[in-house]
Parts: C-alpha cells; sequence; structure tokens
C-alpha cells in the first residue's frame, strides 16, 4: 500500500485526529505488522462512532457492552488489550485507564 502516513506520535497515534480516513487506518496497522479483518476493522468504525456520540474513547468494559461483544473474546482476538490498537487505527485519542 502506498498511502503516505501523516505523523504519529511515539505509539504509532496520528498528531492530528482530523488527518484520519480508512485507508491511513488500515496503512498504519500494515506499518505495524497488524491485519485488520472485516470484524476487527468494524469494531475500529464503531469506536469512532461512539466516540462521536460521547466525545470520549471507551473504556472496554463499556465498548464490549456497545458492541454486543465478549470482553474476553476482544482481548483475544486483538492479543493485547483491544482499546489501544482500536483506538490506534481509527485515528482516536490514545485510551486512559487500563488498556
Amino acid at each position: 500500500m502506498s498511502v503516505e502516513l501523516p505523523e504519529r506520535d511515539g505509539d504509532g497515534y496520528l498528531i492530528d485526529m482530523n488527518q484520519w480516513a480508512p485507508e491511513i487506518g488500515r496503512a498504519m496497522a500494515e506499518a505495524d505488522g497488524v491485519e485488520l479483518d472485516d470484524v476487527k476493522w468494524e469494531q475500529i468504525l464503531k469506536a469512532r462512532e461512539y466516540f462521536e456520540e460521547e466525545n470520549v474513547v471507551p473504556p472496554i468494559r463499556k465498548f464490549a457492552k456497545y458492541i454486543n461483544a465478549d470482553q474476553k473474546e476482544l482481548f483475544k482476538m486483538w492479543k493485547t488489550g483491544p482499546m489501544k490498537p482500536i483506538t490506534k487505527y481509527g485515528g482516536l485519542p490514545k485510551p486512559t485507564g487500563c488498556v
């Protein structure tokens, strides 16, 4: 993929959230060696939807409930604290609290 990535911070998050686009999110994941299947991509879009509605990144517990998913399954799927990659590739702010 030959998408020019905008400037990112030391953790890989966009410096300017307004530079996010679906192609950017996918290119960031690819650059990080993370494969985004349709399920993961849907979760990223749902997190963006939640952020637009609430103006805050949801904690994993709230997010799992929001998308009607099992929290443990999200951890298995992402192999890490799920909110970090979900917010990173969704162009959202870093989650606070336990991730």
